[in-house]
């Protein structure tokens, strides 16, 4: 039950921040391009499960957005609010498809449980 709570929480995230991206005017084009950008984070798992853990929790955890948001809500900017609403669209993706953040064991090992095909039989 825990996961399936979690995974909702990350659709609401999801439609509330692309709803709130669309509120902001900007083009679509913008979305489509950034949507995908904090997977980029990827790449620190060339350096290992520590680095690439750290890069990953780094863009996937809501602080990062929220910090985006209050600013851009503080300078009343709209090209922040929409690239946090992006940002946040992405976790919420992530988080409904059941990948949190990662632990440096591994890139399977998640704070929503453990992902992939060792998982099916847990």
């Amino acid at each position: 039950m825990p996961r399936l709570l979690l995974r909702l929480e990350g659709l609401a995230l999801f439609i509330l921040a692309t709803w709130a991206f669309a509120s902001t005017g900007l083009s679509w084009w913008l979305y489509a391009v950034l949507f995908l950008s904090p997977d980029l984070s990827f790449a620190g798992y060339l350096a290992g499960p520590r680095l690439g853990a750290v890069a990953y929790n780094a863009l996937h955890s809501t602080l990062g957005p929220a910090l985006l948001a209050g600013l851009g809500l503080f300078l009343d900017h709209s090209m922040l609010l929409g690239i946090a609403a992006i940002w946040a669209a992405h976790i919420g993706f992530d988080r409904m498809l059941g990948y949190g953040l990662k632990y440096m064991s591994s890139f399977n090992d998640t704070h929503l449980g453990r992902i992939g095909r060792q998982a099916a039989g847990a």
